[in-house]
């Protein structure tokens, strides 16, 4: 596992030089539910938020998130992604997915089916943390 994170953090910075691991799954989480609040991202990925904040403030300065006024709630602040941060991650999600097609493209279908499999499993663990 150990193995598996450190190339996924190296892959990141290789992608795209600006944009971390942490930075990508903070971005796609936004994009998949069409943004959310900070407190929401940091829930989700049990982060500290202090540790959410930077990252979403380093994406505002990048232009890639920008904050708005949640219509329902005006107290609250939602974070969107801009056009250029839906721009780069599609990019990024582009060249990790032939990333991984490379790696598994001697793989057969049953291999490939049993590692889906897997990964199912490990992700459906009901506990968080670790």
């Amino acid at each position: 596992m150990t193995v598996f994170a450190r190339r996924a953090r190296a892959s990141a910075g290789r992608l795209h030089p600006e944009l971390s691991l942490v930075s990508y799954t903070l971005l796609g989480h936004l994009e998949e539910r069409d943004g959310c609040r900070a407190t929401d991202l940091a829930a989700h990925y049990a982060l500290d938020k202090s540790t959410v904040s930077r990252q979403v403030t380093a994406l505002e300065r990048a232009g890639l998130v920008e904050r708005r006024q949640d219509p329902e709630d005006h107290r609250v602040q939602v974070l969107q992604l801009t056009e250029a941060g839906r721009h780069i991650l599609g990019q990024v999600t582009v060249s990790r997915r032939a990333a991984v097609g490379e790696r598994l493209a001697d793989w057969s279908q049953e291999d490939l089916e049993r590692f889906a499999g897997y990964l199912v499993r490990y992700n459906a663990w009901p506990r968080s943390g670790w």
